[in-house]
């Protein structure tokens, strides 16, 4: 069988990718960033949030009584590709539940609600440019508008391309005369696209830097395809260990929801990291053993090559410059240079063309 150019293209791109460099990128910035402590502060975050995401979303559809069909479809289709299948149920009635009595409040609850909410995209926006070593952040008014824009149009868009996709696959099934098994394979294609779209989309438009599309979508199809084997390994784990069962009865969904939504945003947060380190990934830079004292052995490669950049007639080094010439990472680079900023062992000379054309000397 001869196979298309194409996809030969694509198994050799897949061959010759770095994964064993991918894996201990990941592993180092995990340790270094602490984005085991980071998601954990996300888990609690997103938890005391969840309810006044869930009452804007309600609202807005309540407002629009044409878009009620698209409620019901949105809801189904977060909970059954957001959550496990074995609290599914409970925390989609959990929820309707209390955004139903958070909707009664008067209007100081309704504000402190939406200061959760926002509190939580804050935190996101703050880790993830965290992750890029973003140093400049938009201002504060523009982040709210943006995300609020997302919240309040995301959850009609996605509803309607869900509830396109669902009546597609339904009209095809009654020409066809049943449920073929590509026509199921069609359904689960579209809703992790959907979803790799959305961290892709994430990764894309939050950080305060340029991101491109390919890099993006890398993460959002690694983090698709790993929180959707996480879910899988879940329901396999509840299975055949009931604990949570077992310990906290009728209350198990509680800490099987906190423990999910902490792998998820572990997940999250590792395919950031993908898409901030996919440049360095892709041009080969030196994944050197981080022994003791490796973050001073760094910070002495980059005074070397400033004080030589000095010697000449260079008016010091960009951070791409310095990555380049010790054939390491970008972002490895500007963590070792705010070390030494702050210290003032290094002077920034800013540039007219943003943080890429900053000097160093």
């Amino acid at each position: 069988m001869r196979l298309s150019p194409a996809f030969q293209s694509l198994l050799t791109e897949l061959l010759h990718f770095p994964w064993r460099n991918t894996a201990l990128t990941l592993r180092e910035r995990f340790r270094e960033d602490r984005l085991g402590l980071t998601a954990s502060s996300l888990t609690f975050t997103t938890t005391i949030a969840l309810v006044p995401l869930f009452t804007v979303a309600l609202a807005i559809f309540s407002a629009f009584p044409m878009f009620g069909k698209l409620q019901v479809v949105l809801q189904r289709w977060l909970v059954d590709n957001l959550v496990p299948d074995t609290i599914a149920r409970q925390v989609l009635g959990y929820l309707t539940q209390f955004a139903r009595q958070a909707s009664q409040l008067g209007s100081v609850g309704l504000v402190f609600l939406l200061a959760t909410a926002l509190a939580l995209i804050l935190t996101i926006d703050r880790t993830l440019n965290g992750i890029w070593r973003v140093r400049r952040k938009r201002r504060l008014a523009q982040r709210i508008l943006v995300y609020w824009a997302a919240i309040t149009l995301g959850p009609l868009v996605l509803g309607a391309s869900i509830t396109m996709t669902s009546f597609a696959v339904s009209v095809s099934r009654g020409l066809t005369g049943g449920a073929l098994g590509w026509l199921t394979l069609l359904l689960d294609t579209v809703q992790f696209v959907i979803l790799a779209g959305g961290a892709a989309a994430m990764y894309y438009y939050v950080p305060n830097t340029r991101v491109r599309w390919s890099h993006a979508w890398a993460g959002g199809i690694f983090a698709s395809a790993v929180m959707e084997l996480a879910k899988k390994l879940l329901v396999i784990y509840l299975g055949m260990v009931p604990t949570y069962s077992v310990v906290y009865g009728t209350f198990a969904t509680v800490p099987i929801l906190l423990v999910w939504i902490y792998l998820a945003w572990v997940i999250v947060l590792l395919g950031a990291v993908i898409t901030a380190y996919m440049p360095s990934l892709l041009s080969g830079v030196v994944q050197r053993d981080q022994g003791p004292g490796w973050r001073f052995q760094r910070a002495l490669e980059i005074m070397r090559l400033l004080l030589k950049a000095r010697a000449s007639s260079a008016h010091g080094l960009t951070a791409a410059q310095l990555a380049k010439g010790l054939r390491v990472s970008v972002l490895g680079v500007e963590s070792t240079l705010q070390a030494l900023v702050d210290l003032d062992w290094v002077a920034r000379i800013e540039d007219d063309a943003g943080a890429a054309g900053t000097r160093h000397v």
